[in-house]
């Protein structure tokens, strides 16, 4: 029987007090005299286990999945606001939130990180903070934010070699990304169902572009929210690459892209897997994230899709399991190390 691994959860039920020193936080960026210091938050371990056991973990259980990749809130990592020395105090914090949750709920949660990133500050700048989550909280990837400027998209494409220092940690470390941008501040693109869904698009677009994996062969990045617009128009995108003179898309990317399951309707499940080889999908869904409600058509939650994969007439047998827990574990190489530790 599977293991349910979901590979893409926020922490999006953290204490009240952890958004009220964000506010703090923000408002000392104007008033430097009012800025909060990281002992001033103080959020006890009864408090998290509360904050998990009543939201996560409930429904973890209901819905029946086992582990979740847990990484901070990603809305909440807000990259626009203030400069590189905010973005890293605030990572700090919500990182160390994830890892206190992931040792209270061992059994259930292994944390991934938010990176301390800024418009217009190089990547590397991140690599403490990144060398830390793996190296002290254990932990298995990284969120990566393409547009650190919040929808305005002013950073170089991720095939530019501006990136390479993270990616050269990455392989070292053997942790994938997921590419996941935050908060838009134009308001162009609504958070959840634009500038999610277009920085999905525009990621696979500039892999497609570019030559990335010819230089990192052993890269992996995770394309969340079932990869955007892509396998709707993967017809649009092996035309692109064929002009371009790429190769198939099949070996171009899908040797290191991969694509989850947080699409929330049965018929757009059924064209990811239709489009999409199964050895590039991860089990997932964002629960308690940006679809919260319930399906009136089908009186279950949007975000329940795991019910999607039971229902599903393409994916039967073994290829469950792939989705469910093989394909997780090798493209989370330390989560599986983890795991086998304990005998799972």
């Amino acid at each position: 029987m599977s293991l349910i691994i979901d590979c893409h959860g926020h922490y999006t039920t953290a204490p009240k007090a952890l958004e009220n020193w964000r506010n703090a936080q923000i408002a000392g960026i104007k008033d430097p005299a009012s800025m909060p210091k990281v002992a001033d938050l103080k959020i006890s371990d009864d408090e998290l286990r509360e904050s998990i056991e009543l939201n996560q973990l409930r429904l973890m259980k209901e819905r029946g999945s086992d582990i979740t990749i847990f990484s901070p809130r990603a809305s909440f990592m807000a990259h626009h606001i203030g400069d590189f020395q905010v973005s890293s105090t605030w990572a700090a914090i919500c990182n160390e939130l994830c890892y206190r949750v992931a040792q209270l709920f061992p059994d259930h949660f292994i944390p991934a990180a938010m990176l301390p990133q800024s418009p217009g500050v190089d990547p590397a700048s991140c690599i403490p903070e990144l060398e830390k989550c793996v190296k002290e909280y254990g932990n298995v990837g990284i969120n990566l934010n393409p547009d650190p400027s919040g929808g305005h998209w002013t950073s170089p494409p991720l095939t530019d070699k501006a990136w390479y220092p993270i990616f050269e940690k990455m392989v070292e470390y053997d942790i994938p990304a997921m590419i996941h941008v935050s908060t838009s501040c134009n308001a162009c693109f609504h958070t959840t169902g634009a500038h999610y869904i277009n920085a999905d698009t525009t990621a696979v677009m500039q892999l497609i572009q570019g030559d990335l994996f010819a230089d990192f062969p052993e890269l992996r990045f995770i394309i969340p929210h079932g990869g955007g617009a892509v396998p709707y128009h993967w017809g649009r995108y092996r035309g692109l690459a064929q002009e371009m003179k790429k190769p198939l898309l099949k070996d171009h990317l899908l040797n290191n892209v991969f694509f989850d399951t947080c699409v929330y309707h049965q018929p757009g499940i059924d064209l990811l897997t239709k489009v999409i080889p199964v050895d590039n999908i991860l089990f997932a869904s964002e629960m308690i994230g940006a679809v919260r409600g319930i399906d009136p058509e089908t009186g279950n939650y949007y975000d329940d899709t795991k019910r999607y994969i039971e229902s599903s007439t393409i994916v039967v047998g073994d290829d469950r399991h792939k989705i469910y827990e093989a394909n997780a574990r090798r493209v989370f190489p330390r989560m599986d190390a983890q795991l086998k530790l304990k005998g799972r």
